[in-house]
C-alpha cells in the first residue's frame, strides 16, 4: 500500500513539474545582429523610417538608414514592423508579490514598522515570477522594484527581467529612498464618525486620531528631524559606531540617490518640494495625480514625476473626468520630466504601453509617449546612460512589434532582447492557450 501510495505521489510531482514552464534565461550574445529595414523609433523623439540597428556584445554599435548599417553575423529581416527601446516600468512591485495580498507567502513587498531606510527591496526580487514572462512578451524588459511598508519604505532598484537570480538581474541597485506621504486629508469615517483611515494605507495614525492633519504633519517633520540628522552623519569624516539606516540614505545628499515621494494631492506635492529645498535632493514625486496644477513650480525646482494608474477617475470630484489623460500633456507642456507608469493590480502591469497610447489621444504625440516610458523613465531611474533609447554605446535592450506598440489592436511584440540576448517569447498564458487548443482537438 504504501509503495502504491508513493508511486502516485510521484507520479503527480513529475506531471506538476512537466507543466511548469521551460523558459530559460537567454545566453550572452554571441555574433553581431542586426534588425534591418523597419521604423526605427529610437526614444528620444527621432523615427528612422527605414532603418538598422546593430548590435554586438549586448551593445548598439549602429543606429541609422538601412542603406550604410554594416554588415553583421545574424540578420532579421524588420521590414514593414517598429523597432523600439525596451520598455521601462517605473514603480512596481513585480518579483515582490505574486498573487496578491491574500497569500502571505508569496509576497515579499512590505515590512513592518516606520522607519524602513535600510530595506533593500532587491534582495526579495524572485526571478521565477510568472508575471515576469507576460511583462516581456508585451515588450516590458526593465522595471523598478519598489518596497512598500511605514513611512520611510526603503530603497528600490532598477532590474531587468532576464535573469537567474536578482544578483543577475539588478541593473541599478539602491537607486532611490521611497517615503509615503501620510495623507493630509481630514475625511469622516466609514460610519460618519472621527477622521482616522481604519485599515488604511497609513492606519499608523490611528482611527480615533482628533486631528489626522496635524498627527500627518508631525510625522513628516519627524522624518524632516531623522535626515537632517542622517545628513550630519554622512558629513562626518569617520564614525565611532555604523547606523546602518544612515548608511542607506547617505546617496541622498550627493544626489547618487533619488527621493522618491508617493503622493498625489497638491498639499503634498508642496511638501515635496520643501524637501528638495532643504536638503538638496533629487526628487520624484510617484502618483502626482494632480500635478498638473503646480506644473510650473515643479519644473521651476527640477522634480520629475512618475504618473501612476491613469485609467481612473480624477483625484478632485471638481476635476475635469478625462483629467488623468491630459495630465501628460500638459506637464510635457509645461516641461517637467516626467514618466508613465502602470500599477493596475488586475492586468499585473502589461498594459503600461496602453496608459502612453492613452496620452497620446489627449494631447501627446506619439513619440512623446513612447518616451514617457523608456528615455524618460531611465532619466527618472538613474539609468539612462545605459538604456532608454537606441543610441550607440547603450545597451540592446530592443523590441520590434508587428504594429504600433502603443495601439491595443495593432501591438504584437515578436522579437526581445536585453543586452543582447534575444528572450524566448513565451509565457504561462500563451502556454495554457496551446495546451487547451491541444485538448479541444484545436491543433
Amino acid at each position: 500500500m504504501k509503495i502504491y501510495i508513493s508511486l502516485i505521489a510521484l507520479t503527480a510531482i513529475i506531471n506538476m513539474a512537466s507543466a511548469q514552464e521551460t523558459v530559460y534565461p537567454a545566453k550572452a550574445q554571441t555574433g553581431s545582429v542586426a534588425i534591418t529595414h523597419g521604423t526605427v523609433h529610437v526614444g528620444n523623439g527621432n523615427v528612422i523610417s527605414d532603418g538598422t540597428v546593430v548590435f554586438d556584445k549586448g551593445k548598439i554599435t549602429y543606429v541609422g538608414a538601412a542603406s550604410g548599417a554594416p554588415s553583421a553575423s545574424k540578420t532579421v529581416d524588420a521590414n514593414g514592423k517598429q523597432v523600439y527601446p525596451g520598455l521601462i516600468l517605473s514603480a512596481t512591485d513585480v518579483g515582490l508579490k505574486e498573487v496578491g495580498s491574500g497569500v502571505r507567502g508569496a509576497n515579499d513587498f512590505r515590512e513592518i514598522g516606520d522607519n524602513n531606510a535600510s530595506i533593500h527591496s532587491v534582495v526579495a526580487y524572485n526571478t521565477d515570477s510568472k508575471v515576469i514572462n507576460t511583462l516581456r512578451d508585451n515588450g516590458i524588459l526593465l522595471a523598478n522594484i519598489v518596497p512598500q511598508g511605514g513611512i520611510l519604505a526603503g530603497a528600490s532598484s532598477v532590474v531587468q527581467l532576464d535573469a537567474w537570480n536578482w544578483e543577475d538581474a539588478a541593473y541599478k541597485k539602491d537607486n532611490g529612498i521611497h517615503f509615503n506621504m501620510p495623507s493630509l486629508v481630514n475625511r469622516s469615517g466609514r460610519f460618519g464618525g472621527g477622521g482616522g483611515f481604519p485599515g488604511g494605507r497609513f492606519a499608523g495614525l490611528g482611527g480615533d486620531q482628533a486631528d489626522p492633519i496635524k498627527a500627518g504633519l508631525d510625522r513628516i517633520e519627524e522624518v524632516k528631524s531623522w535626515l537632517r540628522e542622517a545628513k550630519a552623519y554622512a558629513e562626518e569624516g569617520n564614525h565611532a559606531n555604523t547606523n546602518l539606516r544612515f548608511e542607506a540614505v547617505k546617496g541622498l545628499f550627493n544626489k547618487s540617490q533619488k527621493f522618491f515621494v508617493h503622493c498625489d494631492l497638491v498639499k503634498e506635492m508642496l511638501i515635496a518640494v520643501d524637501f528638495a529645498k532643504q536638503f538638496g535632493m533629487d526628487v520624484v514625486i510617484v502618483g502626482g495625480s494632480d500635478s498638473w496644477q503646480i506644473a510650473d513650480l515643479l519644473k521651476q525646482n527640477n522634480i520629475a514625476v512618475i504618473l501612476n494608474e491613469m485609467h481612473s477617475l480624477p483625484t478632485m470630484q471638481d476635476d475635469d473626468v478625462d483629467q488623468p489623460y491630459k495630465t501628460p500633456a500638459m506637464l510635457q507642456k509645461a516641461g517637467v520630466l516626467f514618466a508613465i507608469n502602470d500599477e493596475h493590480e488586475e492586468s499585473r502591469y502589461r498594459n503600461l504601453m496602453f496608459n502612453a497610447g492613452t496620452a497620446a489621444t489627449y494631447g501627446l504625440t506619439k513619440e512623446q509617449a513612447l518616451s514617457a516610458i523608456t528615455l524618460n523613465a531611465a532619466k527618472i531611474l538613474g539609468v539612462s546612460d545605459k538604456t532608454g533609447s537606441l543610441e550607440v554605446g547603450k545597451d540592446a535592450n530592443v523590441i520590434i512589434s508587428n504594429g504600433d506598440i502603443l495601439d491595443m489592436k495593432s501591438s504584437v511584440v515578436t522579437n526581445a532582447y536585453i543586452q543582447g540576448r534575444q528572450l524566448e517569447m513565451t509565457d504561462k498564458q500563451k502556454q495554457l492557450y496551446e495546451r487547451y487548443k491541444y485538448k479541444y482537438g484545436m491543433k
